[in-house]
């Protein structure tokens, strides 16, 4: 079975400073789930850099889709950009753009046409409960509004890889129970997702999701679970 990410050996270094992550090396399945944890300051964000091609490593090799992008020229890392959703833990949103436009961007982008937006992107506002926000732009939305739009932006496209960074720190339990099912349906349709998270409670939420666990910039799989393909994802209720 090909990867989608595979890490062999990766260092990754700020300047001079010492490494933030040391010896990385693990496999990430297509379809299959994960849950990324550890303590603050462990590197998390900075793995979900690397997975999201924010960043190159300082050492090791990475291959995302089977591809080495390592030594990929940088005129052809935004072709697979396009290939992964992100949920960033600060949002990133446009703010000159309404909530809908957020969302309809990554569509846009691909070239979808105008008529073909109004469905898939009134389907999402309606998932995250904001149907009658679509024409508010992020200055004027809660936290959590802003956090559900950036959700729905990321999954539209259906990426072959999701990664979100601590997509449930600024909405209620409800919401988040809810917008992980979402992550679960998207999951189902064959996206590979990793949802880093200090909410413990999340892990308990998706039976056969594998847990990564980073501890001082390095990686702890006492299972050995990153190194087979998981069980299939079965939603509690």
């Amino acid at each position: 079975m090909q990867s989608v990410a595979e890490f062999d050996n990766v260092g990754l270094r700020y300047g001079t400073d010492a490494e933030t992550l040391s010896d990385i090396s693990f496999k990430l399945f297509p379809g299959s789930f994960y849950f990324l944890t550890g303590p603050s300051g462990a590197g998390k964000t900075s793995l979900l850099k690397l997975l999201y091609l924010a960043h190159r490593p300082s050492r090791g090799a990475i291959h995302m889709f089977g591809q080495d992008i390592v030594t990929m020229p940088r005129a052809r890392l935004p072709g697979f950009r396009r290939r992964i959703g992100v949920v960033f833990q600060d949002f990133r949103l446009v703010p000159h753009l309404s909530a809908f436009d957020n969302i309809a961007l990554p569509l846009r982008i691909a070239g979808i046409a105008e008529r073909d937006l109004l469905g898939p992107v009134g389907e999402m506002l309606s998932w995250i409960g904001l149907t009658e926000r679509a024409d508010a732009r992020p200055a004027t939305l809660s936290g959590g509004e802003q956090q559900r739009v950036a959700i729905a932006r990321a999954v539209i496209g259906r990426p072959e890889l999701l990664v979100a960074d601590e997509p449930t720190g600024n909405v209620d339990p409800d919401m988040a129970v809810r917008l992980l099912q979402l992550f679960a349906a998207l999951n189902r349709l064959g996206t590979t997702v990793v949802v880093a998270t200090h909410d413990i409670h999340l892990l308990q939420e998706i039976e056969g999701a594998q847990m990564v666990r980073l501890d001082k910039g390095r990686l702890s799989d006492p299972t050995g679970s990153l190194k087979y393909p998981p069980r299939p994802l079965v939603l509690r209720s």
